[in-house]
This record gives C-alpha cells, structure tokens and sequence, in this order.
C-alpha cells in the first residue's frame, strides 16, 4: 500500500490547460487522474482514458482539456454530506485512483486515495485477459554493449529482476498464462533462469531462432501455435499500462493489429522564427517544444496476420504493418504517456529508465 500520496495541489489543473500540460503533469506527478478546477473551484475529474480517447479521435496534442471531459453526470466524486461507508463503496465499485470530497461551495476538503480503502497497490486491476503473449528476445542487444557480451539483453536488470521477467509478471498480473519467448542469441542462459525460478502462474515457451529473421520473422515459428489474439512485445521496454484497455481498445475497433504509441517530447533550446515573402518576419516562438508518437515495441495482432509471415526470412514488423495498412485493413494506434513506458535498448535510455517504472 502507498503511504506517500500526493497533494491536492499536485493532483489539480486549470480547467483552461492543454492535454499537453494535464500528460505532464500525470508524469510528474506518477498519477492517471486529475482534479480540473476553474477559479479556483472544482469542475470535473480528468483521466489519461479521457486523454487516450481524444489522441484516438485525432485531436491534437495543445487541444484546451476543456473540449474533451466526460459530461459531469459521468464523472465520479465524493460530497461533503456522504458517510465514509458510501464513499468507500464508490471507490471499490468505480475502481478508481482517488477521490476527491467536495463542499457545496465547489472546495475539495479531502481526498480519499483507493489503495488505502482497497488495500491494493496503485494500477491493480480486477479485469482480465487470457491471451497469448510473444516477447522477441533473440537480438544480440548491441547497443547495450559490453554488458550484452555477458549476458542476452532480456536478462539486463531493472532493479531485482532482469526486464523480461518484469515483462512477463506485467502480464501475468492481467491473467496472461502462455508466454512465447523467441530466441537466439545466448538463449541457453534464458532458459536456466526461468528453469531456476520457482513454478509461476505461467507458461514459458520458447521459439529458438535457427538465424536471425528480423522483428517480426520468427513469428512464422507461432502461425500454427496460435489462433486467437495475441499481444506481441519487444524484450527491452516496459509499459505502464493497463494491459486490459489495450486488448478493448484492439477488440471494440476490430483493428487487425494495434501499435501502442508513446508521446516523446523534444523541447528546442532557441527562439524559432517564421517568415513570409521577402524575409519578413511573422512569428517568434520561443524554446517551442514538439512532441511526437513514436512505435514503443508492443502490438497486439489478429492471429491470422502470422499466415503473412514469410518462411524463415529476415522480416521486420514494420513491413507487416506496412502492408496491412497499405491494403486499407485497420492498423489502430493506443497512446500512452512519456514516462508510461520505457526502452532500455540503449545506454543512455537504460540508465534514465531505472527508475522510472519502479516497482
């Protein structure tokens, strides 16, 4: 249970914010959910699903929060006139975060957080998913070179584990039992870890790689292995998300496959100019930021896309994707946050994502 929770200051935006501003403000701040206030009053509840759905419809990132909250009816919050036992009940029932306790006048007087009413750490979730998994864990990692002389890149530790078994217990946690690991390179000292531990409430496989066939090419190992949806991970990140809002989000809009993106953001140390005809100056913007999605390495895929994976050829995932999107066949994009996920496939981004997603 977390005995360190945050302000009411922190956990509250500006009705008159970007989605920009409330994403980085979740970060900082480690939370999924947001107080919104106007004046200085209570105004509604924002959440990253409200953020997610908005970067699905298209809406651009510097869109005002204003234009995407739930209507107020749909939007869950304490009175100051309600007993403990009633606001406790809510809590479990709408399995949320936090929630605020407002007065008559609009104040927030309290905040009851959900892991201390419910016991359970921050992110648990009682929805479940039995599908299976695939993490590519057959790269030979060299940028995370000398290190990966030593050992495979899905053995490299975040924290007590090494990331694949933090990969894997994510999943585990969301009801996933068969895991397909495909591997190569010093694959031998995979299998003795996981053959070391004690029996988990999941199932390792392994799909040994006879060469190396790219980001997708071992897929065709699992075309008669699987017939149902199926997520499929790369060995160096991890997301923090829910597992469960992914695969709805894939299932609800029949998509084919579904990329998980992550929102990067690059800040420009300058003043950019922008001019017309002649040189003439029109704008100064300074120390503007742009802010990208980017391919964080995890999918989920329609089973019937492995019939489309060549036959031991060297066959990037992109180029499946490419394809599918190409022939006009539904390819949906599920955003998460910044510092929802992290890629430890090199130094520098290793050594930053230590600590981000601490368990």
């Amino acid at each position: 249970m977390n005995q360190s929770h945050p302000k009411v200051s922190d956990l509250s935006i500006e009705l008159s914010s970007s989605m920009l501003a409330a994403i980085k403000q979740m970060d900082t701040v480690k939370t999924k959910l947001l107080i919104v206030l106007k004046k200085s009053k209570y105004h509604s509840m924002l959440s990253i699903g409200d953020i997610q759905r908005a970067l699905i419809k298209g809406k651009p990132i510097q869109t005002n929060i204003a234009d995407i909250l739930r209507p107020r009816h749909k939007v869950n919050v304490a009175h100051e006139h309600d007993s403990f036992d009633e606001i406790k009940n809510l809590i479990i029932e709408k399995k949320v975060e936090f929630m605020p306790v407002i007065n008559d006048a609009g104040d927030i007087i309290k905040i009851h957080f959900g892991d201390e009413i419910t016991g359970l750490s921050k992110g648990t979730t009682s929805q479940k998913i039995d599908c299976p998994v695939v993490i590519m864990a057959g790269g030979k990692g060299t940028r995370l070179k000398p290190l990966t002389n030593v050992i495979p890149k899905a053995l490299v530790p975040v924290g007590e584990k090494p990331i694949i078994e933090k990969i894997i217990d994510r999943f585990s946690k969301v009801g996933v039992k068969d895991v397909y690991l495909t591997v190569n390179y010093k694959y031998e000292l995979i299998e003795q870890y996981f053959n070391s531990l004690e029996p988990g409430p999941y199932n390792v496989n392994y799909i040994i790689e006879d060469d190396f066939f790219g980001t997708a090419g071992s897929l065709f190992y699992l075309k008669d292995k699987i017939n149902e949806t199926f997520f499929v991970s790369n060995c160096d990140i991890l997301i923090d998300q829910d597992y469960t809002e992914i695969f709805e989000y894939h299932k609800t809009n029949k998509n084919e496959l579904t990329i998980v993106g992550g929102l990067k953001h690059y800040p420009i140390p300058y003043g950019t100019l922008r001019t017309a005809e002649n040189g003439l100056l029109t704008e100064i913007q300074e120390k503007p930021e742009l802010t990208f999605m980017v391919n964080t390495g995890m999918y989920v895929l329609e089973p019937h896309l492995l019939q489309e994976i060549p036959e031991k050829k060297f066959f990037h995932i992109t180029e499946l994707i490419e394809k599918v999107r190409s022939q006009n066949r539904k390819v949906g994009v599920f955003p998460v946050s910044e510092k929802s996920w992290v890629d430890i496939g090199q130094w520098n981004d290793y050594i930053r994502g230590l600590d981000n997603l601490a368990e």
